[in-house]
């Protein structure tokens, strides 16, 4: 099983093996996240999103010559890797938490590449124990009502990961997508360049055919891109942020 980015060692939860595991959800979890400059968005949370964070698509899977363009979208969270702008000591500093984020320490996954799908933890969490804090099983081996409200949550993200990937896949059979790049220079003369991402072309769009444009508008999909159009704004937000960020830290 392969662990997606801030995940240690999944393993899936078992009711006889797992029966006396606790979680202390007041561990703080942004440390594992300190070092994502960008993290996975789903397109509800568009919405939210966009007013901090700049909405980009990347490339995922296996890229080759032949192979049909496969595409995420990302919140990105800092100009260079290794850094999340949003991450101040143990607080989360933006007002909108994707959804990724807030899963953590728990994530659906397939078990050994099958179709089954099974609730997993991170092993090497320091908040799992088995003496403090909210019980996983109840006394009988069922779910407890902690784990179940988390089930929910990972359900749900789940569902809107593959309503995400569908609508991206129309995204990209519209032609709509390009590779972009950021470039700004700080106070300070440093020169910040942002590659390997995607974002609509304008010109492309405003050449769609009038149908398409109408069937982009019913199923959702127009609203959608103007607000990762707009959020694309918030990356001369960052640059600020990564210039007072780095004042701070010569000050210190």
């Amino acid at each position: 099983m392969s662990n997606p980015p801030m995940y240690d060692s999944m393993v899936a939860l078992d009711r006889v093996a797992h029966k006396n595991l606790r979680l202390r959800t007041e561990e703080p979890v942004l440390a594992r996240a300190k070092e994502l400059n960008s993290m996975f968005l789903t397109v509800v949370e568009f919405a939210d999103a966009c007013k901090e964070y700049p909405l980009v698509f990347v490339r995922v899977g296996e890229n080759k010559p032949d192979a049909k363009l496969v595409v995420a979208p990302l919140a990105v969270l800092g100009l260079k890797q290794g850094s999340n702008l949003f991450i101040k000591g143990d607080k989360w500093t933006g007002n909108y938490v994707p959804a990724y984020l807030r899963r953590y320490p728990f994530a659906m996954a397939r078990i050994d590449g099958g179709d089954q799908v099974a609730v997993c933890y991170d092993e090497k969490w320091t908040g799992f124990n088995e003496t403090e804090g909210h019980s996983l099983f109840a006394a009988d081996g069922q779910p407890s009502e902690f784990l179940l409200n988390a089930k929910t949550f990972l359900e749900n993200f789940e569902t809107e990961s593959e309503r995400t990937r569908l609508i991206c896949e129309q995204i990209v059979e519209a032609g709509l997508l390009q590779d972009m790049r950021f470039e700004a220079t700080l106070p300070d003369g440093e020169k910040l360049l942002v590659e390997g991402f995607l974002a609509v072309d304008e010109k492309k769009l405003s050449e769609l055919p009038e149908a398409k444009i109408v069937e982009l508008f019913r199923n959702g999909i127009l609203s959608l891109i103007e607000m990762h159009r707009v959020s694309m704004g918030n990356m001369n937000r960052l640059a600020n942020l990564h210039a007072a960020d780095k004042a701070g830290s010569a000050a210190a």
